[in-house]
């Protein structure tokens, strides 16, 4: 069994069970610490190859995932993992497509979808969940 994040590391949200993931854009610097031992990654292109397991999602910027079955089962999957690893979710920013996921991740830990966007503005970033078609594609998720 791995540890999961620290709740003060860099990008960590804790989500209202009390796991945590963290949250990063790929076009930044890996943050110091541990690596994740899970990652989504969110881009309209194939991302470069890490280190650690992770999933490629079709999502181009500022739209939504090409197939929402597969983000659906994904995330679930993710937030299973959550309860003893390091799980991540990363866009190349890390506010649209992330907080969007990540707003999505709080839908399936409990929140409504209206109070899973604010929980994630106020806990994450202020700048989550960029557009109207993505606030309202959380207000549907679940």
């Amino acid at each position: 069994m791995n540890a999961t994040w620290e709740p003060t590391a860099p990008g960590v949200l804790e989500l209202p069970s009390g796991r945590f993931v963290r949250g990063r854009g790929l076009r930044r610097p890996l943050p110091p610490g541990p690596q994740p031992d899970f990652a989504i990654h969110l881009r309209g292109r194939r991302p470069a190859p890490v280190e650690w397991e992770s999933r490629w999602l079709r999502w181009p910027d500022f739209w939504l995932p090409s197939d929402r079955a597969a983000f659906a089962d994904s995330l679930r999957e993710l937030l299973e993992r959550a309860e003893n690893e390091r799980v991540e979710i990363a866009c190349g920013g890390g506010f649209g497509r992330t907080g969007t996921a990540l707003a999505c991740l709080a839908v399936l830990d409990g929140l409504s979808g209206h109070e899973a966007v604010g929980y994630v503005r106020e806990k994450y970033s202020s700048r989550a969940v960029e557009t109207p078609w993505q606030r309202r594609f959380v207000s549907r998720f679940g």
